[in-house]
């Protein structure tokens, strides 16, 4: 972390008033982060009747990485073997975890897609737990699901197993970013992950381009998705994490649900009726919850901050 942006002394003069500001602001990047990446794929499916899920998450990898490359500006010749074995092990969750999103929304809807999409970090914070209130929000998230999909033989279980696939491609990648973090420093890693999904994915978009010859419209809405859900929300990550803990930051993603919910119903008809609603709230609390109590048990023990800070710049 730069020095440049390191906070004051507790002991200048305008210590708190900063420390405040430098809060509020933080806060007000997180909020913006979740509102970016929810509007991100509700943009992008608007793109799905002519591209395809497919067609709109090659465009949207080759657009992140690109910005993303350009605005980080890796040093990828520097990578030794076991680095880019992470980078690529790491790229292959991330490509995966935004193909199975994206085709879960365009069955069963934003709101309902990226709720249960967050199961993946809840699981990641809830299997190193033996804690009572950890146990009670796996139960509660558990009952949850239950009430927000209610499967029944109308329900499209294809498109929920999609969006559970997405939230086990989600635990993968906050691992594979962890080890980044050892391994790579600062961003590095996520950048290159990004870069090397979009080197992937362009074959894809050429062909998708040459076959469908999309409008300037439909090809805005997907390229708007790669800014928006993922070069956007990294490089507000980063200036977040420096002036907000590590928990407040999990509470704050873990908003992401709600934002998804409130999108899908007013931009793009989707309808939640009262236990929808409320199902959504209890997993929202139920990763708030943990993530507080992560912090704090990190925070008591042994630190990883690097580590810590990869898992949560990781793009997505």
């Amino acid at each position: 972390m730069a020095t440049s942006d390191a906070l004051p002394s507790p002991t200048a003069p305008r210590s708190r008033p900063s420390r405040r500001s430098s809060t509020a602001t933080g806060v007000g990047l997180l909020l913006g982060t979740g509102l970016a990446n929810q509007s991100g794929a509700a943009t992008a499916s608007l793109a799905f009747p002519v591209l395809g899920p497919v067609g709109v998450v090659a465009l949207r990898q080759c657009t992140a990485g690109l910005v993303l490359l350009v605005a980080g500006r890796p040093g990828l010749r520097a990578l030794t073997g076991a680095q880019w074995r992470t980078v690529l092990g790491s790229a292959a969750v991330f490509g995966g975890m935004n193909l199975s999103l994206y085709a879960a929304v365009e069955r069963i809807g934003l709101g309902l897609a990226v709720t249960l999409e967050f199961l993946g970090p809840l699981a990641v914070a809830l299997a190193s737990s033996r804690r009572r209130l950890d146990a009670g929000c796996a139960v509660a998230a558990a009952a949850a699901v239950l009430v927000l999909t209610r499967p029944q033989p109308s329900s499209d279980h294809l498109g929920i197993g999609l969006a559970l696939l997405a939230a086990c491609c989600w635990a993968g990648h906050i691992l594979f970013s962890r080890e980044l973090g050892r391994r790579v420093p600062g961003t590095q890693g996520s950048i290159a992950a990004a870069a090397v999904s979009a080197l992937v994915c362009l074959p894809v978009a050429v062909l998708v381009l040459a076959l469908q010859r999309p409008s300037i419209s439909v090809l805005a809405c997907a390229l708007a998705a790669g800014v928006l859900s993922s070069a956007v929300p990294l490089l507000a990550d980063l200036l977040a994490l420096r002036r907000v803990p590590a928990g407040l930051f999990g509470v704050f993603m873990s908003v992401n649900p709600v934002y998804a919910a409130v999108i899908g119903t007013l931009f793009l008809g989707e309808r939640l009726d009262g236990p929808g609603w409320a199902a959504i709230a209890v997993i929202v609390t139920a990763n708030a919850a943990t993530a507080v109590a992560t912090h704090r048990r990190e925070a008591a023990g042994p630190a990883d901050p690097v580590g810590r800070r990869a898992a949560n710049h990781a793009p997505r």
